[in-house]
């Protein structure tokens, strides 16, 4: 499964660009401010439905413009070519797959599985929990069949059970919620318990070949782990209702990074804290079954603070992964790369073959 043709209308700075990647590796050059990176956040919104560089829907229309349009044909693994299609305007996103209304937008994840390792990439590590559980999820989605659905139904009750407590409905109303919550909570909890061991195992060894520390990964599930789902809900009652939200549970959950046993967190440097995040990226990449679903991914100016070390050594685990490239770069070819299949030189909002 990989992404071939795109097409990009009045997203960012870009008029109008149309393109065809290559299944293996695209190179797209350019001088900084030339649009390089918003042609990789257009093929991340096929992906995912959201930019990776901001949540105001509006900074993605090109200005003076009323909505913007993301296509792309993705070939899957009998080779049958499935078109999917993002528009954003100023009543929100809107996605098609196949032609059909997703629906979830997370369902853009199933059919287009995208992920990104950019200059920002140190945020997984230094920003707070709902970073690490969407990458977290991003990743279960593709090795547990069933993940999707537990997770919009789990969204679902627990958007109910919250508007129950909003408007301050007694504990036997809020209770009807809880059955569902419970039961959907639980098996989201299991799919991710059993994926953070296994990225642990692959992403250790990158970690050690980038840092030269090791690697551990806890998952905590949300709530206490001295008590079930049941016995935490219950004994979360009184700090629900007076804050009108739920507290405990798999939306509440954390991802605990530690190198040589110590947390992450404000004890290491920024670049380290890019190179810890892209192992963790790149051994989710590692991850994919291989059932002819191919992860797109994405490396945004790798060269640009990594030193010449480094870089080589995280372009050879990239490389170990089955994965289709697009990479952006103010510095002509990488060697360490070898030669791309397609190769494009984006000046002024226009993209060429070059």
């Amino acid at each position: 499964m990989t992404l071939g043709r795109v097409q990009v209308t009045d997203f960012r700075s870009l008029h109008s660009a149309n393109f065809q990647l290559d299944p293996a590796f695209t190179l797209i050059t350019g001088p900084n401010a030339s649009g390089k990176t918003s042609v990789l956040e257009s093929i991340y919104l096929l992906g995912r439905g959201r930019s990776f560089r901001t949540r105001q829907l509006q900074h993605l229309i090109r200005h003076g413009t009323e909505r913007f349009v993301v296509f792309g044909e993705v070939t899957d693994a009998s080779g049958h070519r499935v078109p999917v299609g993002v528009e954003g305007s100023a009543t929100g996103i809107r996605a098609k797959i196949a032609g059909e209304k997703p629906s979830s937008l997370a369902e853009l994840a199933v059919a287009l599985p995208v992920q990104i390792i950019d200059p920002d990439v140190h945020r997984l590590i230094e920003e707070g929990p709902s970073r690490r559980r969407r990458f977290l999820d991003w990743g279960v989605f593709h090795v547990e069949q069933s993940f999707v659905a537990d997770w919009q139904r789990y969204q679902l009750v627990l958007r109910q059970r919250n508007a129950a407590l909003k408007s301050r409905q007694p504990r036997g109303v809020v209770g009807v919620w809880d059955a569902e919550l419970i039961r959907y909570g639980e098996r989201l909890t299991g799919a991710r318990t059993r994926y953070v061991e296994t990225l642990a195992q692959a992403a250790n060894p990158i970690a050690h070949q980038l840092l030269g520390l090791s690697l551990s990964l806890v998952y905590r599930a949300g709530w206490s782990k001295d008590r079930s789902l049941a016995e935490a809900l219950a004994h979360s009652w009184n700090h629900d209702q007076e804050l009108g939200a739920t507290q405990v549970g798999p939306h509440r959950a954390e991802l605990s990074i530690r190198l040589e046993g110590a947390p992450v967190k404000d004890r290491i440097s920024r670049g380290q804290q890019k190179l810890l995040a892209a192992s963790l990226l790149v051994a989710q990449v590692k991850l994919f079954p291989p059932s002819g679903v191919q992860p797109t991914l994405l490396l945004d100016d790798p060269a640009a603070e990594l030193d010449e070390h480094r870089l080589a050594t995280l372009i050879g685990e990239v490389l170990q992964q089955a994965a289709q490239l697009v990479v952006t770069t103010l510095h002509g070819e990488f060697a360490a790369f070898g030669k791309p299949g397609r190769r494009f030189a984006l000046e002024q909002g226009q993209l060429r073959d070059s």
